[in-house]
C-alpha cells in the first residue's frame, strides 16, 4: 500500500526548460558545463546538478555521456524538483519519469513555465522502484513514454496504480497503446480516420520479400510499393524512407545496420497545390488545440525542415489555421479526434497527422512525449504565443479539475 508523505526529499535542478530554451536560443552552454563539472570535482555537487549536467551533455550532442552521467546520478538518488515563481505553489504536481534520453519523457516543464504549479519529478529506475512513501503531491501524471526502455518503468507504476493516493493521469497501461504497432490497431474503423497498418517486420522477412520467397500481403494485407519503412525504436524520422521498388528496398537495407523494422503503407497527401501539410495537435482533457502547421514540397516533414521561419506565406498561412482550428480543421474532423481521444483514454497526449486526399484525418503518430513549447520568437512568429498559453492553461486547468475533484471527494468522505 502506497502512501502519501510529508515532507519530500528532493534535489532542486535548472531543469530541462530552461537549458533547453538557452540552447535552443543560441546560448553558450559550456561554462554551466564546466562550473558544474567543477562541483563534481569538488565533490559539492548536488543530485539536482549532476542531472542538469547530464541534460547538458545530450543538448551538445554527446547523448552517450549524458546517460551514463544520468544513470549514475539516479542510482543514488530519484526525485528532483523544478520550483515554480511563486515562493508558496498553489498546487504540486508529481511527474514519474524513466531513466531514458531527454526525448523519453514529457517535457512538462514546457507546460508548467510561468505558473504557480510546482513539479516534483521521481524517476522510477530499475531495480530501485517506488519508494515505500511518496513524496507528498495533489496530482500525479505518467511521463515515460511507450519506448521498449520504458516497460519496466511502467510495469512498476501500473502494479501501484490501484492504490495511488492521489489521481494519477496518464495511466501507465494505455501508454503503451501508442507504440506505432499497436495505434492503428486501437484506431480502426473510425469514420473519417486513415491510419496506414504499421506492423514489425525483420530484415530477414525483408530479404525473403526482395529473394520473392514471399510477397508484401504475406507481411501485412494492405503493404504494397511504395511503402514506408523505419529502423524499430526510432523517432524524429531516424532511419525513415519511402521506397518505391524492390531495388529502393535492398539499397535502404545495405545502408543500414538494423535487424527489426516497421512499415506501413505510403499514402500520398499532397494538397491541390503539390504541397504537403503536417499538423501537430496537442489533446488536452479530451480537446484538441492547434500545436503547429509545417507546409513542405515534401512528404517528410519536420517544423525545421519544412524552414517555416524563411517563409511569410507559409506563416500566414499556419496563423489562419491557429486562429480558425475550433471552427474549421476541429470542427472538421470533430468525430474523428473525439473517437480518437476516447479510445486513447490519456489526459494529455500528442497527434502528428494530415488531411489525405479525401479529406479524412490521416494520423502519422500519436506519443505522450512531443515537445510542446514556447520557444519560438515572438518576432518571427507573433500568433504562436498566445496558441501556446492557450495549450499551457488548458493543461493546468486539468491538473487542477483532478485534484479538486479529488480533494473534493476525500473532504465528503470524511464528513
Amino acid at each position: 500500500m502506497l502512501n502519501p508523505v510529508s515532507t519530500p526529499n528532493y534535489s532542486d535542478r535548472i531543469g530541462f526548460a530552461q537549458l533547453t530554451r538557452r540552447a535552443f536560443e543560441g546560448g553558450d552552454l559550456h561554462p554551466l558545463r564546466e562550473h558544474l563539472l567543477a562541483r563534481i570535482a569538488e565533490g559539492t555537487a548536488e543530485a539536482g546538478e549532476g542531472l542538469d549536467l547530464s541534460l547538458i551533455a545530450q543538448l551538445l550532442g554527446e547523448k552517450e555521456a549524458g546517460l551514463v552521467i544520468q544513470t549514475e546520478v539516479l542510482a543514488f538518488h530519484q526525485l528532483f524538483r523544478t520550483p515554480c515563481g511563486l515562493p508558496k505553489p498553489r498546487l504540486r504536481v508529481l511527474a514519474l519519469a524513466a531513466d531514458i534520453d531527454m526525448g523519453g519523457n514529457t517535457p512538462i516543464e514546457f507546460l508548467l513555465e510561468g505558473s504557480d504549479i510546482e513539479l516534483l519529478t521521481l524517476y522510477v529506475v530499475k531495480g530501485v522502484g517506488l519508494p515505500e512513501t511518496l513524496p507528498d503531491h495533489d496530482v500525479a501524471i505518467v511521463v515515460a513514454s511507450d519506448s521498449e526502455e520504458c516497460r519496466e518503468t511502467l510495469a512498476v507504476i501500473e502494479k501501484a496504480a490501484p492504490t495511488w493516493p492521489r489521481p494519477l493521469l496518464n495511466r501507465p497501461e494505455l501508454i503503451g497503446n501508442l507504440d506505432r504497432d499497436k495505434l492503428f490497431r486501437l484506431l480502426a474503423g473510425i469514420s473519417g480516420l486513415d491510419i496506414p497498418v504499421t506492423v514489425h517486420t525483420t530484415r530477414t522477412q525483408l530479404s525473403e520479400l526482395l529473394d520473392g520467397k514471399i510477397a508484401c500481403a504475406d507481411i501485412t494485407g494492405e503493404l504494397r510499393f511504395p511503402m514506408i519503412i523505419r529502423p524499430r525504436g526510432t523517432h524524429a524520422g531516424v532511419g525513415l524512407a519511402k521506397v518505391d521498388d524492390a531495388a529502393a528496398l535492398q539499397a535502404y537495407l545495405a545502408e543500414r545496420q538494423e535487424q527489426d523494422f516497421f512499415v506501413a503503407r505510403f499514402v500520398d497527401y499532397a494538397s491541390p497545390d503539390g504541397l504537403y501539410r503536417k499538423y501537430r495537435l496537442t489533446m488536452v482533457d479530451g480537446k484538441p488545440y492547434a500545436c503547429h502547421m509545417a507546409i513542405a514540397d515534401r512528404w517528410d516533414i519536420w517544423y525545421l525542415n519544412a524552414y517555416m521561419a524563411f517563409s511569410e506565406e507559409k506563416r500566414a498561412e499556419e496563423a489562419t489555421w491557429m486562429q480558425d482550428f475550433d471552427t474549421a480543421f476541429a470542427a472538421r474532423h470533430r468525430h474523428a479526434l473525439d473517437e480518437m481521444s476516447k479510445r486513447v483514454g490519456l489526459d494529455y497526449f500528442i497527434v502528428d497527422c494530415a488531411e489525405n486526399q479525401d479529406g479524412e484525418l490521416l494520423v502519422f503518430e500519436a506519443d505522450n512525449t512531443a515537445v510542446v513549447h514556447n520557444m519560438d520568437p515572438p518576432a518571427v512568429f507573433p500568433y504562436k504565443p498566445p496558441q501556446m498559453r492557450k495549450i499551457f492553461a488548458a493543461f493546468t486547468a486539468m491538473l487542477s479539475r483532478h485534484a479538486e475533484t479529488a480533494d473534493k471527494a476525500s473532504k465528503e468522505s470524511a464528513a
